[in-house]
């Protein structure tokens, strides 16, 4: 048996000593989300894709309650979810597929409690959207999902044969370019830039600030860079082999990461050293492990 025979054996799932932690960040997401939705955005005739977009639209011309709708649809989703995708991704959405309609239920009358100028539609838009951003971070992080079309997304990627990231496009597209007909263009726009914002916002808080980076560097002056960052920036580098795609070449690569504050002194270093030097740099969010 190879080391992937017995990978598939391993079930990786989150400690039960921090379920407690993770739970209130959950519950806080999702409460920050409802809130955002009904204060900022359904007040305002704005799609945020997903099942609330659906509810928005639904709720105008039906007049059907927008947290009705959003369990409505949660529900079926599933029970697809439950045949497509199998037992165990199915019943880690069951609880946000329950929760957040009910907290937009809770929520609804926000307007009541926070009084906002709605008039200024792009205020509402961006802030709305930042909000909303803040919440599904914090639903993600702590490994949870609020349902809706995050089942979709993964039906979509796994029978269509797609990325996630054209899932949630195809999707969300969907639901925002049916704004456009019902609401008119100008109101879709807002409802780009709020699904915009909820991507930014919520990938920052999955991954956080990055206070690194990471650079990979190709140069003839091998030895003189590596002393440069051992010795006068005092970090750590690593060599390792690479081989060029057209040539054919092989060479080293030294890789090394340093914080963000002295990445300009490692530029500035590498120029002086070997002006021709091939130089990536890239944000590195976490690091861990090691001595």
């Amino acid at each position: 048996m190879n080391v992937f025979s017995k990978m598939k054996n391993v079930k990786i799932s989150y400690s039960k000593k921090n379920y407690g932690k993770r739970f209130l960040s959950f519950f806080f997401g999702c409460l920050i989300i409802a809130f955002s939705y009904n204060l900022f955005i359904a007040s305002n005739d704005l799609v945020p894709g997903g099942v609330g977009g659906i509810a928005v639209i639904l709720s105008n011309l039906l007049n059907w309650d927008n947290s009705l709708v959003i369990l409505i649809c949660n529900f079926l989703l599933v029970i697809l979810s439950f045949f497509l995708l199998g037992k165990e991704k199915t019943k880690n959405t069951i609880l946000g597929a329950i929760l957040f309609p009910i907290l937009v239920k809770l929520t609804e009358h926000a307007n009541v409690w926070v009084q906002v100028d709605t008039s200024k539609i792009l205020l509402m838009a961006v802030i709305g959207g930042a909000f909303y951003g803040v919440g599904a971070g914090l639903v993600f992080k702590a490994g949870f999902t609020t349902g809706g079309t995050d089942i979709l997304n993964q039906i979509l990627c796994k029978y269509g044969k797609m990325s996630m990231g054209k899932s949630m496009l195809l999707s969300d597209g969907l639901i925002v370019l049916l704004s456009g007909l019902f609401f008119g263009v100008t109101s879709m726009m807002y409802s780009i830039l709020i699904l915009y914002m909820i991507s930014i916002i919520s990938d920052r808080i999955v991954l956080g600030t990055s206070d690194n980076k990471m650079c990979y560097i190709i140069t003839d002056k091998e030895e003189e860079i590596k002393g440069y960052i051992l010795d006068i920036l005092s970090h750590g580098a690593t060599i390792f082999r690479a081989k060029g795609g057209t040539d054919k070449r092989k060479e080293n690569v030294i890789m090394t990461v340093v914080p963000s504050k002295r990445y300009q002194e490692l530029k500035d270093g590498i120029e002086k050293i070997d002006e021709d030097a091939f130089f990536i740099v890239t944000d590195s969010y976490e690091l861990f492990g090691g001595e």
